[in-house]
């Protein structure tokens, strides 16, 4: 698939970006080398220039002592700072923070501190060719004095801040290489080579807001870094952030400027009034400015085919269809005439046109906030923290992820099924505000729900409450249910089933939010459920696992169990018992499930096209004949879904339509500028003719083939009868 903006998790957008600017911040520090009194001059008095942003500056200064960066065997050398770099900015990147873990991970440094403390210490005053030492005055070229910056913070000594940069690409990665020889570092009382990597310090320059505008990474032996030694660097990442602010905007330097450092913000008070920045007279003493302050979830563009981002090169979409992005003529043309004919923008530019004229239908929503959520500029994370949404699983929405020692995995792991059951399924869906979830109520609902202000005004929440977000997962299973299994598949009466058996295949962000399907209690009280989450990305650990939630009234009890339950082995009428909601676990692809059939299949936001697996689980499908339903976040995606289907099968899908229960909060695309939504699109599968059948039979019990007619048997001829043909015999 061209565009995976549905499917990727944000924090590799996220990351990518970062690396992208830091690996761009390192080559332009790296040709200023030669006559580098005179470059310097000529970016001050650019920066000089500049508009002004009235919004005030933040220069961060945030240590690390605990957290470390180990490397696996498969990771590859790659441009800039490393550590994955290219795989995160590649021309096939990954889809999930668990696809970097053989090549990068995050490891706690609190059980070796102890032992390298010393060494460390010996090292503070030593530079060295191999280590990630700053040192203003050391073994590097000197540059030529000048008058115009103090010896103590010059950015003449960008030549050794250079040196340490390139050193982290080169130096700190032998194991990849191969290059022990090339290897300085390794001392009395240093860790092997595949020890992990230590970020000793973080240089981050950010609007009051949020937004991050540079970054700068110093990989050091020392937990403790000098912070009189940070001025030659963090003056240069401030003229960077000026003239190539990593967010969003032209270039501009800030109003006011404050620094989370009370030694360098002494340093930086000569230099940063050449630039026509004014500096706060004291030093920020606290993290952030404000109470409220988070990092902005806003990212840089991206061209479509060179993956430069917005701040290397001027973006703009195609002028016919408006939805891809390129940086220039030539990459235009080359997606353009794209082989196979197919794959090229000149094939796609007019169904992507069409997609694009279903923006405003997508964005008609009933809440307060869908002018917000809806909009291309959307700031998903100020968004959740302005509301208190920052625990239960609203955290699951978030670019935040916990670090070592966290419950989760650092890597955003899925979490065991034994950790989801850990809380009430009421408070998870809180947030630190006031109540979001009216009490259940305890009459059924007397009538169908087709849209969100229908279920809003039965459930009696405000339109200002975000809960949709969260409940489009068990609203599109109800959706299904009730409205399109009847229109699509009436003879299989789903609507007067008393049990009702759901395979939720390659489940994955739906997990982690395994206790929301708990509100279809309330809205189908006469039906019992089972839903099963099929895939190979859940946790192993919680393969065969079962759990069965019950409404008692208004409440809803848990009884989690270690496998399979009593109440399933029994074998009992219980087994499927009204007001109950069986939830079972299995870690494996759908195609290798084994067990009986379900009465209906449900996937969430798929991508046929991005998985292998797909191409084996959906002749499982057509072998099955059952019900399949599927949602996608873009048309796109519905349309790729399609040929996957019948490359796979033979087969196909129906023509998708909006999801009247899919997500307010927009998704912010890297490289173009469709409207992708979570379920913003339904479809179900059409299975391959039956052979022998003229015309696409719906999905159903696969008719069996006629026996063929044996041949015929001899009747058996009586007793009698055989002696009165023995008698002639016995005559002659």
């Amino acid at each position: 698939m061209e565009f995976v903006s549905g499917y990727r998790d944000e924090f590799l957008d996220f990351a990518a970006l970062l690396f992208g600017w830091f690996r761009k911040f390192v080559a332009e520090k790296g040709t200023m080398g030669t006559n580098l009194e005179g470059r310097w001059r000529q970016l001050e008095a650019q920066i000089r220039r500049l508009p002004q942003d009235p919004a005030l500056w933040v220069l961060h200064v945030l240590p690390n002592r605990s957290v470390g960066i180990s490397l696996g065997q498969g990771a590859e050398p790659g441009p800039g700072p490393g550590l994955g770099a290219s795989r995160l900015l590649g021309d096939e990147p990954p889809l999930h923070l668990r696809d970097l873990s053989p090549y990068v991970s995050f490891v706690s440094l609190e059980d070796g501190e102890e032992g390298g403390e010393e060494d460390d210490e010996e090292e503070n005053g030593k530079a060295s060719s191999g280590t990630e030492k700053v040192e203003p005055q050391g073994s590097g070229e000197p540059a030529p004095p000048s008058r115009e910056f103090p010896q103590e913070a010059k950015p003449p000594a960008e030549s050794q801040v250079t040196q340490q940069e390139t050193s982290w690409d080169d130096g700190r990665r032998l194991e990849d290489r191969g290059e022990d020889e090339r290897a300085p570092e390794k001392r009395k009382g240093r860790r092997s080579e595949a020890a992990p990597l230590h970020l000793s310090c973080l240089l981050l320059v950010t609007d009051e807001h949020g937004t991050i505008l540079g970054i700068d990474l110093l990989m050091d032996g020392s937990q403790s870094p000098a912070t009189e030694n940070l001025a030659p660097r963090a003056y240069a990442l401030l003229c960077h952030s000026m003239a190539c602010p990593m967010g969003s905007g032209d270039p501009r330097k800030p109003r006011q400027l404050t620094v989370g450092d009370a030694h360098l913000h002494r340093d930086l008070e000569s230099l940063v009034p050449r630039l026509g920045v004014k500096l706060a007279k004291t030093p920020m003493r606290t993290w952030g400015p404000r109470p409220g302050f988070t990092f902005a979830s806003l990212r840089a563009r991206t061209c479509h085919v060179c993956h430069k981002h917005s701040f290397e090169v001027k973006l703009t979409p195609c002028p016919q269809c408006g939805a891809v992005l390129y940086c220039g003529e030539a990459c235009f043309q080359a997606d353009w005439h794209r082989c196979p004919d197919d794959v090229s923008h000149r094939f796609w530019c007019p169904r992507l046109a069409a997609f694009m004229e279903r923006a405003g239908e997508l964005a008609s929503l009933p809440f307060t906030y869908t002018a917000e959520v809806t909009s291309e500029t959307f700031n998903k994370e100020a968004f959740l923290a302005s509301r208190g949404l920052t625990r239960g699983y609203w955290t699951q929405l978030s670019m935040l992820i916990p670090g070592p020692g966290a419950p989760r995995t650092p890597w955003g792991g899925t979490p065991s099924l034994s950790h989801l059951l850990n809380g009430d399924p009421y408070q998870l869906l809180q947030g630190d505000g006031p109540a979001l979830m009216p009490p259940v109520p305890l009459d059924p609902p007397r009538s169908l729900f087709g849209s969100w202000q229908d279920y809003y005004t039965w459930r009696g929440l405000s339109l200002d409450s975000p809960m949709a977000v969260l409940l489009t997962y068990p609203l599109t299973v109800y959706y299904v249910i009730t409205h399109l299994v009847p229109q699509s598949f009436p003879e299989l009466n789903i609507q007067n089933k008393q049990s009702l058996k759901i395979h939720v295949v390659e489940a994955g962000k739906e997990f982690d939010l395994i206790m929301v399907f708990w509100e279809l209690l309330v809205l189908l009280p006469h039906v019992a459920l089972e839903l099963q989450f099929v895939g190979d990305s859940l946790p192993p650990e919680s393969d065969q696992q079962h759990f069965t939630m019950q409404r008692d009234g208004p409440e809803v009890s848990v009884r989690p169990g270690s496998g399979v339950s009593a109440r399933l082995s029994s074998g009992t009428k219980e087994k499927g018992g009204r007001r109950d909601l069986q939830i079972r676990v299995s870690t494996r692809p759908y195609h290798l499930l084994q067990g009986p059939k379900p009465d209906l299949v449900i996937g969430f936001n798929s991508g046929f096209g991005l998985k292998d697996t797909w191409l084996s689980s959906l002749p499982r499908l057509q072998s099955l004949r059952v019900p399949a339903f599927f949602t996608e976040s873009s048309e796109y995606g519905c349309v790729m879904d399609d040929q996957t289907m019948a490359v796979a099968t033979g087969g196909g899908t129906s023509s998708p339509q909006p999801n009247p229960f899919r997500s307010p909060f927009r998704l912010r695309a890297a490289d173009n500028c469709m409207p992708w939504y979570c379920n913003a699109f339904i479809f179900h599968l059409v299975y391959k003719p039956a052979q022998g059948a003229s015309v696409r039979s719906a999905p159903g019990p696969a008719p069996r083939p006629p026996t063929p007619a044996a041949p015929p048997v001899p009747a058996r001829r009586r007793r009698g009868e055989k002696k009165a043909a023995r008698r002639p015999r016995r005559r002659r």
